[in-house]
Formats: C-alpha cells, sequence, structure tokens
C-alpha cells in the first residue's frame, strides 16, 4: 500500500515550526489577501515564501500557496505577483479555484492544485480539470464509495494531469466543516459585508440561534440553539477505508487553529496512516488517537461526516471549544541557557507550581511541553507557587526570547 501524504495547516511560523515537528508531508498557507484565511489566520508576507521553503525544503515537506478565494479584475496584478513570487522562491504547487490564477499558473508553469471549491463531484470533472492541474482536491460532500468509484476511473480510463502522471485525488480528513456545500457560503457577506468566498468569513453559523414564527410569534423547540454550526469532521476511525478509496492526499483543516492542535492532528494522521501501511491499525490505537485529538481545539466530533453517508444532524452544541485540555497564558521566556538546560521565565499572569504542565510555543521553538520537575525563584529552590520575572525550571529542550508560555490544565 502506497504512503499516503499528510497535509498540514500553517497560518504562522509557529504552526509551521510545529507542522515539521509532527512530521508533516506537506504544508498549506496564505500570503497577504487572496486565500480563503485572509481573516483569521495570521498569514505570511511574500518576503516570508524564501524562508518558509527553505526550511520546508530541508525537512523533504513540499509547500503549497493558496491563491483560492474568488478574484476580481482589481486583483489580477496582485494574483500575478503573488504567483511569480512563489515561483522564484521554489513553491511546489500553488491551490487555487479560480480559472485566472489557474490558467496564470500554467502559462508560467507553476504546478496547480485544484481547491475544494471547485465542488468536483463526477469524473467528468475530474477529466476537464485534469488538463490544468496535478491534484485535484474533491466536493467535501461525497460519500466514501463515490470517491473509490472516482479513483478507481482515474486508473481504469488513465487520466493524467498536466505533468503527464496519473491525476492524484486528495480529500479533506479532519477538523471545521461549513454548513454551506464546500465552503461556498454567503451568510457572512450578507450580514456583516464580510465575504466568505474572499477569505473574510466572520462565522455567524456558529453563533446561537432561535427560531420564531414572525406571524404567530411562537417559538419553535430545537434541540440545538447551534443549527449550523456543524461538529468538526474526523475520519482516524475509518482512516483504512479512506486509504483503500484511492486517494493520495489527506488535508488537515486549522490555518486560524493553534500551533498545538497542528502538532498533535498531524502527529495523530502521520502515526495512523503508517499504522494502516504496516497492517496495525486497530480500535485499541483508535481509541488513544481520539483521546488525544480531544485535547485541542475541536467543535466535538463527528465521526464519519458526509464520507459514511451518515444522516446530517452533528451539531457543534457550543460556540467555542470541547478540548479537554485548557491552556491559560502564564507570560513569556526571558532567556534559555543552553549548557544548563534551564529556562528563564517571567510569570505574570498566576502562580506556578512543581508538577504544573507548561506550552510554550514561539515562531522558531514550534511547541514544547514540559512538567515542572524542579521550579527556582531569584536562582532559589521553591517548593510552594512562584509568580514574577525570576523564575527559573529545567528544560531539556531550546526555548527561546519571547516565546508565549501557558499553563495546561485538564478539564
Amino acid at each position: 500500500m502506497k504512503q499516503i501524504e499528510i497535509m498540514s495547516p500553517a497560518g504562522n511560523f509557529e504552526s509551521l515550526q510545529a507542522a515539521i515537528q509532527a512530521k508533516a508531508d506537506s504544508v498549506y498557507f496564505g500570503v497577504q489577501q487572496l486565500n480563503m484565511r485572509a481573516h483569521g489566520a495570521n498569514n505570511f508576507t511574500l518576503k516570508d515564501l524564501p524562508k518558509i521553503i527553505k526550511l520546508c525544503e530541508k525537512h523533504r515537506i513540499k509547500t503549497y500557496l493558496t491563491v483560492n478565494s474568488i478574484l476580481y479584475n482589481e486583483d489580477l496584478e496582485l494574483m500575478k505577483k503573488i504567483i511569480d513570487k512563489a515561483k522564484a522562491a521554489g513553491i511546489s504547487a500553488i491551490i487555487a479555484c479560480d480559472i485566472a490564477a489557474i490558467q496564470y499558473a500554467n502559462s508560467i508553469g507553476q504546478e496547480v492544485h485544484t481547491s475544494t471549491q471547485l465542488n468536483v463531484s463526477n469524473i467528468e470533472a475530474v477529466k476537464f480539470f485534469a488538463q490544468f492541474t496535478d491534484v485535484i482536491v474533491l466536493a467535501r460532500e461525497l460519500t466514501l464509495k463515490q470517491i473509490k468509484e472516482i479513483c478507481d476511473e482515474i486508473k481504469k480510463q488513465k487520466i493524467k494531469g498536466s505533468k503527464g502522471e496519473l491525476i492524484k485525488i486528495e480529500i479533506f480528513c479532519h477538523g471545521a466543516l461549513c454548513v454551506s456545500i464546500s465552503g461556498k457560503c454567503y451568510m457572512s457577506l450578507a450580514k456583516y459585508n464580510w465575504s466568505a468566498n474572499r477569505g473574510k468569513c466572520f462565522q455567524p453559523c456558529r453563533r446561537a440561534y432561535r427560531v420564531i414564527d414572525e406571524e404567530t410569534g411562537d417559538e419553535l423547540k430545537i434541540d440545538n440553539k447551534y443549527v449550523m454550526s456543524p461538529k468538526d469532521l474526523c475520519t482516524i476511525k475509518f482512516l483504512d477505508k479512506i486509504i483503500e478509496s484511492g486517494v493520495s492526499v489527506l488535508k488537515i483543516e486549522g490555518r486560524a487553529r493553534p500551533p498545538e492542535y497542528v502538532y498533535t492532528v498531524t502527529k495523530v494522521y502521520k502515526e495512523a496512516a503508517l499504522a494502516v501501511k504496516n497492517k496495525t491499525f486497530n480500535d485499541k490505537k483508535i481509541k488513544a488517537w481520539i483521546k488525544e485529538l480531544e485535547t485541542v481545539y475541536n467543535r466535538g466530533f463527528w465521526h464519519g461526516g458526509y464520507y459514511l453517508g451518515k444522516k446530517l444532524g452533528e451539531w457543534a452544541g457550543v460556540r467555542g471549544s470541547k478540548a479537554t485540555i485548557k491552556k491559560t497564558l502564564l507570560g513569556k521566556v526571558e532567556h534559555y541557557f543552553d549548557k544548563k538546560h534551564v529556562a528563564h521565565l517571567n510569570i505574570q499572569n498566576q502562580e506556578i507550581k512543581t508538577g504544573n504542565e507548561l506550552l510554550i510555543t514561539g515562531p522558531t521553538t514550534g511547541i514544547v511541553k514540559t512538567k515542572i520537575k524542579g521550579l527556582y525563584k531569584d536562582g532559589k529552590p521553591t517548593k510552594g507557587k512562584a509568580k514574577g520575572a525570576d523564575i527559573t525550571i529545567p528544560l531539556e529542550k531550546k526555548v527561546r526570547k519571547n516565546d508565549k508560555v501557558f499553563l495546561l490544565k485538564k478539564l
């Protein structure tokens, strides 16, 4: 069985480093606007491209730049500039849905992957877009049976992409789902004049709503106020069936989510995919993986989503996260002593004590988790709680000045 590609989100350098630490096969990210996370993710600048690509090449990780928003005439010059800069920097591929971006990338010899916004749902659509691309992201609403039929037909009909190789299929494997078809929603535009299809979704669907009959004033009784906010997709239970269907790339959603989410989800799916390949994929591991996934940001899990043809109604029930571990910002790193393996912390928001679990994140550090084994205040050991600008703890992994320090607590 072939090794599946695990594709991770990178909304900033912290998340990029987290994806690298978790051994992602590829990362996707945006620069400036013209991508579907122009609002919500920090995004990178054009000047960051060489650094990102060099860092990923060092770890043999493919880089995909999202230029996947709807484009207007006034966007075309910037679109070309972004793709030109990406090609010059050595990007692996761009992800696009607007034919203007797809055609321009083709014209300069830049590899293109089509976005889910194209809503490709059948083999004829695959054959059409294969002339422009090498990887096609299928519509999120397809069942696993439909996906397998498409993958089988690609092999049977020998449908090749722009590079002359069999076209590859990518699907979404984990993370937030949009209530609209393949993410093409107009609710944010209608309510706030912020277009989701321009990467500026204000997420009105994630709010609680009451349904009232305007003629009678009667309020309809519903089980859940969050009637437009689906649970997050989780496919870990049937990842073996997904891989057997013939897809090549599994995409993890989450460019607006924190680095510990990127690390944990990437790590879990990487382990699971390897277990499928090695024929060690089993129920015991699945339970452990789900428990691990629950520790980071999630709105509850829809185990199967559209892929298994399950009935709808898997709604989040809350606006925020259901993560089983809560993180609280404590302060920042002042210095790290390499020879002594000691971190100097500035803890201002609340006291810490021996035994506390900390999460430290930074643009070069990525993520570091540690349990406090020794605590020092003003250079002296303390067995009680401590707070202030002169806290030191033993720490084997290197952290850096101004890295953020969080307290982790199980809920």
